[in-house]
């Protein structure tokens, strides 16, 4: 039989409402004759009695004093109570099924608390409970070490659950259900015709994601990619079946009609802080001094411009300070420009297609924009501008290139 891997996230499963849509899609998978795995994520969001975030509130005062174990044991309760909530739905309608967490799925990890990278997947109790033709009900956000110690995957860990469990199991394709219809070609509460895609690439999710959307875990993402399992982002309140990410749409759609539409979507980040660093003439070790001392302190950079006389490069606003700090110490004397953002477009099609840098800077120049920086990509163009344009940027870029009549199919 065919296996079909079901992603739940936290507000998929936080209402009985919603959980009976859950079942809803469970029995349409059944009914089309696919082996169903569900990955769930704990109830709801911050606030909410059950959300991973809330059962860390129990031990917010004496967070220093939990170990990172323990942290990890805390933060698994969530899923194992989202689980066993949805396997007794399923029991009361007569749905065969078991559940199991992250290590009893054979999901093995190395021994990072609280931000765990799997090393591999040992499916065969899925495939077993399958076979038996029970439906198999697994913690996303979670995994086990060699030695049995319980660890948490950090960010989208249930993203990654799923699609690391698709890959093992050769699954037909990986459903991830959310709040949303699919990707869009923008953060559709900044532009009211922001468009749902029907396809994109692995690629272009990736960037999409790292860029700024949050509909699903790039790590994810890039698992599905190795093998080629289809990703579909779809909305657990729809039978719509929302945004399909794979190889197969970038070679059709970029030899058909609409090769000369490069871009697929506009996404943000914002609260950045930019940081310029003059060089002296001739001091070219101060571009090693500037980024060893960063790595040193654990500092993450991003977009990152050199050049003889310059170096700027931007970090989140919180590690401004901090940052600043450092460079001083190194009798360097840093320019800092906090609040600001970085808005991207993103399209497989990008490379070697004239004008899109130009239509870019038009749009933001009509809109009195300015750019602070920029750089490039095959898949992508990234522009920094103050955080008191993002909205009208994105905006401004999204009508540029007409996304809103853009729907991509294979």
């Amino acid at each position: 039989m065919k296996i079909r891997v079901q992603k739940f996230g936290g507000t998929s499963v936080a209402t009985p409402e919603l959980r009976a849509r859950v079942v809803h899609h469970i029995r349409k998978a059944l009914a089309e004759d696919y082996q169903v795995v569900v990955v769930v994520s704990a109830m709801g969001r911050k606030g909410e009695p059950y959300a991973t975030d809330t059962l860390l509130g129990l031990s917010e005062a004496y967070s220093q004093s939990l170990g990172s174990r323990e942290k990890d044991l805390l933060m698994s309760c969530g899923e194992i109570i989202s689980a066993t909530t949805l396997s007794s739905i399923l029991s009361h309608h007569e749905i065969k099924n078991t559940v199991l967490t992250g290590g009893q799925a054979g999901i093995i990890t190395n021994n990072q608390h609280a931000n765990a990278q799997i090393i591999t997947i040992n499916p065969k109790r899925v495939q077993t409970e399958l076979e038996h033709g029970r439906v198999v009900i697994v913690t996303g956000f979670q995994g086990q070490t060699t030695d049995g110690e319980v660890t948490t995957l950090g960010r989208g860990g249930s993203d990654t659950s799923a699609t690391a469990l698709g890959v093992a199991l050769n699954a037909d394709c990986v459903d991830i259900f959310t709040d949303v219809e699919g990707i869009m070609t923008a953060d559709p509460r900044i532009v009211e015709d922001a468009a749902p895609l029907a396809t994109v690439t692995y690629t272009e999710m990736c960037n999409l994601a790292f860029q700024g959307a949050k509909v699903i875990h790039p790590r994810a993402v890039e698992i599905a990619m190795q093998t080629n399992v289809p990703i579909r982002v779809r909305s657990t309140l729809s039978d719509d079946l929302g945004t399909l990410v794979t190889n197969l749409g970038e070679t059709d759609r970029l030899a058909g009609e609409v090769k000369d539409l490069p871009i697929i979507g506009i996404t943000q980040m914002p609260n950045v802080t930019q940081i310029k660093i003059p060089v002296r003439q001739g001091h070219f070790d101060s571009q090693l001094l500037v980024f060893k001392a960063m790595a040193e302190h654990g500092i993450s950079v991003d977009f990152i411009n050199v050049n003889p006389s310059e170096i700027a490069y931007t970090v989140n606003d919180h590690a401004a300070e901090q940052a600043k700090q450092i460079l001083l110490d190194l009798n360097l004397e840093p320019e800092l420009l906090p609040n600001c953002a970085k808005v991207s477009t993103v399209g497989a099609g990008i490379a070697g297609v004239p004008g899109v840098m130009a239509k870019i800077t038009e749009a933001l120049t009509e809109e009195d924009i300015q750019i602070l920086q920029s750089a490039d990509s095959h898949t992508t163009i990234w522009v920094l501008v103050k955080g008191e344009d993002m909205i009208k940027a994105v905006r401004a870029l999204h009508q540029k290139f007409d996304l809103h009549q853009l729907s991509y199919h294979i």
